[in-house]
């Protein structure tokens, strides 16, 4: 910070201020003394990895969203990691219609008696449980939740939640058109990051619900935009 005031010939408040932002755009991270590149948000780590990235973090994120479902709802959780702890704390809830392209999702619902379990037909990513294409999209149109649980990998406070596949994208779309309510799921180390392909502006988002280990500055700009934020 000192080498970068001296440079620019301004203050070190000034310094960590601007760098604030140019981390919300996605752009850096900080580090402790410094600053890096952050390109994270250009390349999607394997399932497997991702099953034991935030996991803390994830199961506090999982327990929030399952919270937030109300008995004789129909909900959409959407494929991945995060969504899968939403599953693991539905397990014993009654009445509820989950609807599901993620084949580990629905897995982790089987024996549930209380709740229906939809999976939306679909083509099987490779090296993934998530089912795309022609099939979900035409089971999609049939639907009405009240409550789309979407998992993402990016989301920034302009450019809203962001995707580097562009085959997840249209079935995501999808998804958002038939929900009354959107939220986002997503731990810290996913805000800020922005990739190439929209896959829900940020007008579209009602809540999101992260981990107490996102600052107020990575926040402020959601709560600007009026979505509900839900740190746990």
């Amino acid at each position: 910070m000192t080498d970068l005031a001296s440079e620019f010939q301004v203050s070190e408040a000034t310094i960590r201020r601007d760098l604030s932002e140019v981390e919300q755009e996605g752009y850096l991270k900080r580090t402790h003394g410094g600053v890096i590149l952050d390109t994270s948000a250009n390349h999607e780590p394997e399932v497997s990895q991702r099953l034991n990235d935030q996991k803390e973090q994830k199961a506090r994120i999982g327990k929030a969203a399952a919270d937030l479902v109300q008995d004789g709802e129909h909900i959409i959780l959407d494929s991945g990691t995060t969504t899968l702890y939403i599953a693991k704390n539905l397990v014993n809830r009654s009445n509820i219609t989950v609807i599901t392209n993620d084949i580990n999702v629905a897995a982790e619902l089987r024996e549930a008696k209380g709740i229906t379990v939809i999976v939306i037909g679909g083509i099987l990513a490779p090296n993934s449980y998530m089912l795309n294409g022609m099939f979900a999209l035409n089971t999609l149109k049939t639907l009405h939740v009240q409550k789309y649980f979407l998992g993402t990998s990016s989301i920034h406070a302009k450019y809203g939640s962001t995707n580097t596949n562009a085959d997840v994208v249209e079935v995501k779309k999808a998804m958002i058109e038939v929900a009354q309510e959107i939220i986002i799921t997503a731990d810290d180390t996913k805000i800020g990051k922005v990739t190439l392909h929209e896959v829900a502006p940020i007008t579209s988002i009602h809540k999101f619900i992260t981990g107490i280990e996102a600052s107020e500055v990575q926040l402020k700009g959601f709560r600007d935009m009026g979505i509900t934020v839900i740190q746990v």
